[in-house]
């Protein structure tokens, strides 16, 4: 099917069944309808590239703004910038909630003293697949087939992660801001690559994100652990609830307590919203 692979402002890069690549512009009905052509979209093309018709989605993120993706592999520095449990555990959640699998990948380990083995083992046990951005070999194996995208925050390693995975590539890096501790948005557009038999996408980082359209109870289903406890009331949020088996997986070392305190500062953020 003709695939949507890159986007820069109203052109949109199509590439066919053949693997011809042209650049293609949108029928102005889309704006009527409120269509936004997404990088991922399956779409259908006419003899003067004018993309007709954006076929079903079986996904989409906003932010990202991408449809159709298999895994999203969430680049998490231990270091410049410094490791935050609250956005990767946000960024999970989002993904869980828009059905499409999680993988974490772990950078710039060889820059700290910190040890993610215990924090690695975690998140391992609760069914999320786990990565160094030195595995090369087990990424290539997980993505093999698959549509990806990159995600996490700017300066994490996104662009060099997919360099290492294919040298042809040359994507631009930059340092990150010492003064800021975040990346400098290299990535200003969405591409789709070609590369270890998988579409991959590289995605401009963000240090900011909100829940959207979810309800508390999407970003507590959403934490796959809480599944496993059946509580005193079906609807029990974890929060305040009497007899519930989540508050007492946290005392008993069962569920590690930054994700708790980070599920209880998502709620809080959802409550909060204006």
């Amino acid at each position: 099917m003709n695939r949507i692979i890159k986007i820069i402002s109203n052109d949109y890069t199509v590439e066919f069944d053949n693997k011809e690549k042209r650049v293609c512009k949108a029928r102005g009905v889309f704006r009527n309808k409120n269509i936004t052509p997404l990088a991922g979209d399956f779409c259908l093309v006419n003899s003067d590239n004018i993309i007709e018709e954006i076929l079903d989605r079986k996904n989409s993120l906003n932010r990202p703004p991408v449809a159709n993706i298999d895994i999203a592999m969430v680049v998490t520095s231990i270091v410049n910038p410094d490791f935050s449990s609250k956005l990767l555990d946000k960024l999970l959640t989002v993904i869980e909630y828009n059905n499409i699998e999680p993988v974490i990948c772990f950078t710039k380990l060889d820059l700290s003293d910190l040890d993610i083995t215990s924090l690695r083992e975690y998140y391992e046990s609760i069914g999320y697949k786990v990565v160094t951005n030195e595995e090369l070999d087990k990424i290539k194996e997980i993505i093999k087939g698959k549509t990806v995208i990159l995600t996490g925050q700017s300066g994490a390693g996104k662009s060099s992660l997919l360099n290492r995975l294919d040298s042809s590539l040359d994507l631009k890096t930059d340092e990150i801001s010492k003064a800021l501790n975040r990346g400098k948005h290299t990535t200003r557009n969405i591409e789709f690559y070609e590369l270890c038999d998988s579409y991959v996408a590289d995605t401009p980082g963000f240090s900011k994100l909100d829940f959207a359209d979810m309800t508390k109870e999407n970003i507590r289903d959403s934490f796959v652990e809480f599944n496993n406890y059946e509580c005193k009331y079906s609807d029990c949020m974890h929060i305040k609830e009497e007899g519930c088996k989540v508050k007492e997986a946290v005392d008993n070392k069962e569920i590690i307590i930054s994700r708790y305190e980070n599920y209880i500062s998502f709620i809080n953020e959802k409550e909060n919203e204006r």
